[in-house]
C-alpha cells in the first residue's frame, strides 16, 4: 500500500538516484500472449475520441516490488504488465513515466499524465481528487522458512517470536505494538534493508518476515523454496488506477474498468499476478469498482 508518504521502504534493486530520475518507457501493444492480453473491440469503443490516436501518458513511481521497480535499467512489475494487457485491450499506445508518487495525483489533475498506475489506496480524499478502478488488494502479510510449524493467525500469533522487519515501515510500528499476555512479547529485529530482513529469516535470527502482502509474496516466489507464507494478509485495503476527474478521465476510467473485467474473465489478470507471486491480492470482476465519481 502507497499513501502519500510510503508505507515502507522497500527493497529497490536500482540506486536512489536512477529511480528519482524522470525515466520514461514506450510500450508497443502490438501482438499478445498469456500476460500481454488481447484486442477486445467492444472495451476499446469506450475509449475517448480525445486519448485515441495518441499516446497515454502514465506516471508510476517505479520503487515497489514487485508492483513496478526497476530490474537493471527496465521498470518491470505487475502493474507494467497489467497496464500493458489494458492498453493491448483498449487498443491504445502509452508511456510510463517514472517520476516522484507525491507528485502523480497533482500531474493528472493538471494533464500532465491520463493515468496513475502506482499502487494507490484509493482513500477518500483521494477520490475527492481523481477517479479510481480498483483491480487489486494488499495488506501485511507474513512469511516464514519453508520447514516452520508457525501459522500466523493475527498480529497476536507474533508474541513470544522473533519478528524480522524492514526500518521505518508501517509494519515495524504494528510488530512493535502489538499488546501480549502471560509476559511474552514481540521480539521486533528491524533491518535497514528487506533483503537484511530475509537473510534473517532464512538463517533462524528471526521466526518470520513481516512486510506488505505482495512483497511478501514476491520473496517467497523468488526464493526458491526456502520461504512459505503463512496466514492471510492483515489490514487489506483496494489498490486503484487512477484517471482525471474532467469527462474524458471519467470515460477512460470506465473503459479501464471494462478492460480489467476483460482481462479477469480471459484469464490474462491472473496469469499477470501469478507470474509476480502476487496472487494473494486478486480481486473478481465484481470488485474492480469505480470510485471517485458517479457511474
Amino acid at each position: 500500500m502507497k499513501t502519500i508518504a510510503r508505507l515502507r521502504s522497500v527493497l529497490v534493486v536500482a540506486g536512489a538516484a536512477s529511480l528519482l530520475a524522470a525515466t520514461t518507457l514506450t510500450v508497443s501493444t502490438a501482438g499478445a500472449s498469456s500476460t500481454s492480453g488481447v484486442y477486445n473491440a467492444k472495451d476499446a469503443a469506450l475509449v475517448p475520441a480525445a486519448y485515441k490516436g495518441t499516446t497515454l501518458q502514465v506516471a508510476t513511481d517505479a520503487s515497489y516490488p514487485p508492483d513496478e521497480f526497476f530490474r537493471g535499467t527496465a521498470m518491470v512489475g505487475f502493474d507494467l504488465d497489467l497496464m500493458k494487457a489494458i492498453a493491448t485491450t483498449l487498443g491504445v499506445k502509452y508511456k510510463e513515466n517514472n517520476v516522484t508518487f507525491g507528485t502523480i495525483i497533482a500531474g493528472i489533475q493538471g494533464g500532465r499524465y491520463a493515468i496513475g498506475n502506482s499502487s494507490f489506496t484509493p482513500t477518500l480524499a483521494r477520490q475527492k481528487q481523481v477517479n479510481f478502478v480498483d483491480y487489486y488488494q494488499a495488506g501485511e502479510g507474513v512469511y516464514v522458512k519453508s520447514s516452520s510449524k508457525f501459522v500466523f493467525k493475527n498480529l497476536q500469533s507474533f508474541c513470544g517470536l522473533k519478528v524480522a522487519v524492514e526500518a521505518t515501515t508501517t509494519e515495524q510500528t504494528d510488530a512493535s505494538n502489538v499488546k501480549c499476555t502471560g509476559g511474552k512479547k514481540v521480539n521486533v529485529e528491524i533491518f535497514q534493508t528487506q533483503t537484511q530482513a530475509n537473510t534473517a529469516v532464512e538463517s533462524g535470527q528471526a521466526d518470520a518476515g513481516f512486510l506488505d502482502s505482495q512483497v511478501a509474496g514476491y520473496v517467497v516466489a523468488t526464493a526458491k523454496g526456502i520461504f512459505k507464507l503463512t496466514g492471510k494478509p492483515v489490514n487489506v485495503a483496494p489498490y486503484g488506477i487512477a484517471t482525471s476527474k474532467t469527462p474524458n478521465g471519467l470515460k477512460l476510467a470506465k473503459a479501464i474498468q471494462a478492460a480489467l473485467k476483460t482481462l479477469v474473465a480471459n484469464g490474462t489478470y491472473t496469469a499477470i499476478l501469478k507470474n509476480w507471486g502476487a496472487l494473494s491480492g486478486q480481486i473478481p470482476a465484481s470488485k474492480m469498482i469505480l470510485n471517485g465519481a458517479k457511474s
